[in-house]
């Protein structure tokens, strides 16, 4: 066997060709890793979806590779020989190949990162460790940003993003003159008979095997696979992507923030799928967005609305993850302790937002922003669940979540854990939101528009419950302001109305949980 000079070892989420490790690798004397193991597909319990979609993309992308010349060493998660783990296969692997060096792309969750910083050591063999450039901001460049900023604000960031990529300016100036068009994007839909049909790919033989795998071997995981229609190859990822900026991303900034119980997707690209395991490029996708705009086929709200996504916020959260784990992880502003209630799980409850938010992500592996961020979120904000439960639950049922965007998402953005470091207020809500951006409301067994009583919304009784148990907390928050007024003009017996009702509500929580 010919020396071989790297061994390099791809993760499941690093399908790109353009990735750093691959930069200047040569079929000839490098060899690349790729693996399957339990140790990953199961240190949460993924949703089924999740974990088909991934293996079935990584299978997908072997064969890439070797349509390329590369010689690909790829452990399945069902080889005999198959030791579990990374570092096991890794260990395998170099055995075999007796590498000159390993070489990586850095990880992107804090918990693999430290497994590679200590494979040098354990494997005696040189690890090459290389930055990550699919991502637009680097982790020096972004702790620049920060610098001591005691709040970090995604806004300020996004618009340095802007100005360093060139997206929608004109002469140094944001097109329309403006840095964002919120206003124009917070308004409900309605059914639309004449909607587009979103990108459906039917599995593949490879694909098949994956799905009978997982049924097989995570038969107790949450999610279905029935109907799995995800792409699984860069091709296909490509596809969707061109019918999104063909088809919906038209109408993709006025519908962004609704929700519809006919139609979980609306106008949302369903790209994060493809973006986070790496088989599109977000700069590629953020140029065809814009070159939409130039052309006159998507206005501006829609095209800067999808944009701010991908270099504000998907950027934002990633920098604030490497800034602040490993710490960050254990944030708890509000020092909430419930468990996470057991319908999270099984879609079973009266509520029907929760109910049609739920039964989606159980179904699709997929709920948008608004739903994660309005109707999960926020209930289990204002319920007091704990925030690690609820991090582990959006990392489980999500098949685009992976840690380092996950998290943030989460514990800083949705439930406020971190007191302000990622967001300048909680984002609670009460029904009437809900019922503002979405149909759901209308056929609830609970009334949008009472404020008390045990038929009224549970978000209503919930919500001021939150603000008064929390309002020594919530103290200097601008944006917050009115309603802490608001809370502290309120009459004694209204605000002890609030709280017996929640603490009603909450112990039915709780009864359900100890009976599950």
């Amino acid at each position: 066997m010919a020396e071989v000079r790297s061994l390099i070892l791809i993760l499941g989420d690093q399908l790109s060709p353009w990735l750093s490790s691959l930069d200047g690798a040569d079929p000839a004397r490098d060899r690349i890793l790729i693996c399957e193991v339990m140790e990953e597909a199961s240190y949460v319990r993924h949703h089924k979806r999740k974990l088909a979609f991934i293996f079935s993309a990584m299978r997908h992308f072997a064969e890439e590779l070797r349509e390329r010349g590369f010689q690909v060493r790829y452990t399945r998660l069902e080889d005999p020989d198959n030791s579990g783990s990374l570092s096991g296969e890794l260990a395998r692997a170099v055995a075999v190949f007796r590498p000159q060096r390993i070489r990586i792309t850095e990880a992107g969750e804090w918990r693999v990162m430290e497994m590679i910083r200590a494979w040098e050591g354990v494997l005696r063999c040189p690890v090459e460790i290389l930055p990550d450039d699919r991502f637009l901001c680097s982790h020096a460049q972004f702790e620049t940003w920060a610098g001591s900023r005691d709040s970090l604000r995604m806004e300020y960031f996004y618009r340095e993003m802007r100005v360093r990529t060139g997206l929608l300016m004109r002469d140094g100036v944001p097109e329309g003159r403006r840095w964002n068009f919120d206003q124009e994007n917070r308004k409900p839909a309605e059914v639309d008979l004449f909607q587009p049909s979103h990108a459906r790919f039917p599995p593949d033989a490879v694909t098949d095997e994956v799905l009978a795998l997982v049924a097989a071997r995570f038969p107790d995981n949450i999610g279905s696979l029935e109907g799995f229609d995800l792409a699984v190859t860069r091709a296909d990822a490509n596809r969707a992507a061109r019918l999104f900026i063909d088809e919906f991303l038209p109408d993709f900034g006025v519908k962004q923030d609704a929700m519809l119980s006919v139609d979980p997707f609306l106008n949302h690209s369903l790209l994060s799928f493809y973006v986070n395991i790496g088989f599109l490029n977000p700069l590629d996708l953020c140029r065809a967005a814009e070159r939409a705009y130039h052309e006159g086929k998507a206005p501006l709200n829609s095209v800067e609305g999808f944009v701010r996504q991908i270099i504000g916020w998907r950027e934002f959260v990633r920098g604030v993850y490497w800034l602040k784990m490993p710490a960050y992880a254990q944030v708890n502003f509000f020092d909430a302790r419930r468990p996470l209630p057991d319908f999270y799980w099984t879609g079973q409850t009266q509520m029907n937002c929760l109910l049609i938010t739920v039964t989606d992500t159980i179904r699709h592996a997929y709920a948008h922003h608004i739903q994660r961020l309005m109707v999960t979120g926020n209930f289990a904000l204002l319920a007091g669940v704990l925030p690690s439960a609820v991090h582990e639950w959006y990392l489980e049922v999500y098949a685009d979540a992976y840690e380092w965007v996950e998290l943030p998402n989460v514990l800083g953005m949705s439930q406020f854990a971190d007191g302000g470091l990622l967001a300048s207020k909680p984002y609670v809500a009460s029904g009437a939101y809900i019922d503002g951006m979405s149909d759901y409301c209308g056929s609830c067994r609970y009334d949008v528009k009472k404020k008390a009583g045990p038929d009224a919304c549970p978000f209503n009784i919930l919500y001021w419950d939150f603000i008064g148990r929390n309002a020594q907390k919530l103290q200097g928050l601008a944006r917050l302001a009115p309603v802490l007024k608001a809370w502290a003009a309120m009459p004694t017996d209204r605000q002890e109305g609030y709280r017996r009702d929640a603490a009603a509500f909450l112990e039915s929580l709780c009864a359900s949980l100890a009976g599950s």
